[in-house]
């Protein structure tokens, strides 16, 4: 590794809202950035210098009038996963899950304890949604029940779902590196053999139907894809969907409902949102 192997892009946003930072986090996490940082008025993305490309990062950003420039600027490699560990803390959800990395102490004991493992960690996701899926996730009756993890990341929920009993989970993650992650996590928490990774979009759904299917996405991508979620669930199935602010939900609420949903209950975290609908 040379002195200057890592680019660091800094865009600077007009007027700067964490809001505004975490939404273009979410969209430029599709590329291969390693990390971001928030320092207002600019979020900082880093990415090794061979695989920046000005043009991708240009079309992702041109559809926000709160962006006002980008640059790039040659920095050292830095050791991201030291950094992931810093910065990772422990999720305890109702005192019932706890996700854990083998370096926290201290952490409680609980009924389903999920172990991610930092040398294949590719983000945690929104602690907020993360969060407020499981917490949702708790109230569906899991065993026996086949559930589809959208955009799985660490397959935090995928585990989880195992964990509570599902006799069959499909891991999805459009980014091969977490894919892997994802496998990795699953069996280092002993639910390899139930749980299926795989590297795609949502179009891998019509290879089934399923009694839950989790979404922790992006709104657009929720959006996009809602029609694809619906057709995929079984009658009586249970659609979670996370990862968008309160605001979002009105419209998130209105693709479902047009497609046949029937609005489940709503929770909301620190501006974020969790919405729950069931098939009829």
């Amino acid at each position: 590794m040379n002195s200057f192997d890592y680019l660091e892009v800094a865009i600077r946003l007009d007027p700067f809202t964490q809001e505004g930072a975490d939404i273009l986090m979410a969209e430029l996490s599709d590329l291969p950035f390693d990390s971001f940082v928030t320092e207002e008025p600019c979020l900082k993305a880093y990415i090794p210098r061979e695989q920046y490309r000005p043009q991708d990062v240009k079309v992702v950003l041109s559809g926000y009038d709160f962006v006002a420039d980008f640059k790039a600027f040659p920095v050292q490699g830095r050791n991201w996963n030291k950094i992931w560990e810093d910065s990772f803390q422990p999720i305890v959800v109702d005192g019932t899950v706890t996700v854990k990395a083998p370096f926290n102490t201290d952490v409680p004991h609980t009924r389903y304890n999920i172990w991610i493992d930092p040398q294949m960690a590719f983000g945690t996701g929104y602690h907020q949604t993360t969060y407020m899926m499981m917490q949702r996730m708790l109230g569906i009756p899991m065993r026996g029940l086949s559930v589809v993890d959208m955009g799985c990341g660490t397959a935090i929920l995928a585990i989880l779902a195992a964990k509570m009993g599902a006799r069959k989970v499909f891991a999805v993650d459009i980014d091969a590196v977490a894919a892997h992650s994802a496998w990795g996590n699953c069996r280092w928490n002993k639910v390899g053999t139930r749980v299926e990774t795989a590297c795609g979009d949502a179009s891998l759904l019509q290879m089934g139907t399923y009694d839950v299917l989790l979404a922790n996405i992006h709104r657009n991508i929720i959006l996009e894809d809602m029609a694809t979620y619906v057709r995929s669930l079984r009658r009586g199935g249970h659609l979670l969907l996370s990862g968008f602010y309160e605001a979002d939900v009105p419209v998130i609420r209105e693709s479902a409902e047009a497609a046949g949903l029937a609005f489940a209950g709503q929770s909301s975290r620190e501006g974020w949102a969790c919405v729950e609908f069931v098939k009829a």
